[in-house]
């Protein structure tokens, strides 16, 4: 192993040392071992499709390595996903806020024995506490915050796009499509009247999604239960995982709308409203000669300002695509990440995976590359509610868990997207 090598890897462990303790660090060095023999297996693969057009033995021994790869990486999010998490309910949870509270004592007697009169005195003394009995009941907001959290760290377009919390159903946002006219004048020339700019609106309205947790009653009288965290980790995976099709591929009916879904054009053509798109050339695959061109073309089609906090989103077959592909130096574009709990890179810009983004294939839009904070915007209504439910599936206690949430493109300039096409 050369130094430069190893002074990565020492950098790495430290890290990740200092963020989860053994067990993470023992599975991240397990994680950059198998990179390095992908990487020696695959420098086989291709020096013997030089020579003699390949062995399939070797061409399978890099597949499998490449599975354990996504595995592996799967592994340390979970793990680091787990360190990361804060315990609810504790001394240190504590608010100074009596109302704050009262608000939370009163949830949680809800929850564990369906007591409702706490949350409808606090209804009376200020509406926004509760919407009533058919509607459900808003939870603490210190869940609120730790299901906002848990989300964050699931939902990867969630993770890198601007996030707004608003209390109405939808998010207004003027953007201007043509600013006043402007120019130079000498000093004593005639100025010719400017125009005026042309504003438009972009709207995006808050969609229900919604989770129905099971517990029973044993669980809810157990005093060591916290119920709090327990309901942030019950909903935190179903409203992920919807959240993150809805961010992808969402139609906008009754959902959030995907950027996947608004129409595309190609990027010499591009125009407000529409994705510019970069073609790599090929149906279905990178070109066979200098296949890193497309992946260059797309990052600089986005503007020097929004490139510099540009982000790769791909499903991890994808990135088992782009993860063999050299540039004119023989160097390898993806790396791995610098420790665990951080993105890989390809080109030294992050690398997200979001699995409903679609396949390698004819004309597919498999890889996106932007500056997702600016071009994707998240709406989140403010308030998760909950509806406690003893009845429809006995012994068992159903919590109708809901949250609002929309989505869309806000500036269509910040995303462009690849096309697998001639």
């Amino acid at each position: 192993m050369d130094p430069k090598h190893s002074a990565f890897e020492t950098k790495a462990a430290v890290e990740t040392k200092h963020l989860a303790g053994p067990e993470v660090s023992a599975a991240f060095e397990e994680f950059m071992g198998a990179f390095e023999a992908f990487k020696d297996a695959n420098d086989q693969r291709l020096s013997e499709l030089e020579r003699r057009g390949g062995d399939p033995v070797t061409t399978d021994k890099v597949e499998r390595i490449n599975s354990a790869l996504d595995t592996q990486k799967a592994l340390i999010d979970e793990l680091v996903l787990k360190a990361r998490r804060p315990a609810l309910g504790g001394a240190g949870d504590l608010v100074s806020d009596i109302a704050a509270r009262e608000h939370k004592s009163a949830f949680d007697a809800y929850v564990r024995h369906g007591e409702t009169a706490g949350l409808k005195r606090l209804e009376a003394k200020a509406l926004s506490a509760g919407v009533g009995a058919d509607g459900g009941y808003v939870v603490p907001g210190e869940t609120e915050r730790e299901i906002g959290r848990r989300l964050a760290a699931l939902s990867p377009i969630r993770a890198i796009s601007d996030v707004r919390v608003i209390s109405s159903g939808t998010y207004k946002k003027p953007f201007m499509t043509s600013g006043p006219a402007v120019g130079w004048v000498a000093e004593t020339a005639a100025r010719t009247q400017t125009t005026s700019p042309v504003l438009d609106e972009l709207s995006f309205p808050a969609m229900e999604i919604y989770a129905m947790p099971a517990a029973t009653q044993t669980l809810l009288d157990d005093a060591a239960v916290n119920i709090d965290e327990w309901l942030a980790i019950e909903v935190e995976a179903a409203f992920a995982a919807q959240e993150g099709a809805a961010f992808v591929i969402g139609d906008g009916v009754g959902k959030p709308k995907g950027f996947l879904a608004y129409d595309t054009v190609a990027e010499d053509s591009w125009e407000w409203g529409k994705l510019g798109v970069v073609a790599t050339g090929v149906d279905g695959d990178f070109p066979t000669a200098s296949p890193a061109d497309p992946l260059v073309d797309l990052v600089y089609a986005l503007k020097s300002g929004y490139r510099q906090n540009g982000s790769f989103v791909m499903n991890r077959r994808s990135q088992g695509a782009v993860r063999k592909l050299k540039d004119e130096n023989g160097q390898y574009l993806w790396a791995p990440p610098l420790a665990a709990g951080q993105p890989p890179s390809l080109m030294n810009f992050p690398v997200h995976e979001a699995e409903e983004m679609p396949d390698i294939g004819a004309d597919s839009l498999s890889i996106a590359f932007g500056d997702f904070k600016r071009g994707y915007l998240v709406v989140d209504r403010a308030g998760v509610r909950v509806l406690r439910d003893p009845y429809s599936a006995k012994p068992y206690v159903l919590f109708y868990t809901t949250k609002r949430v929309g989505g869309g493109v806000q500036d269509f300039d910040a995303i462009k997207l690849l096309q697998f096409a001639a």
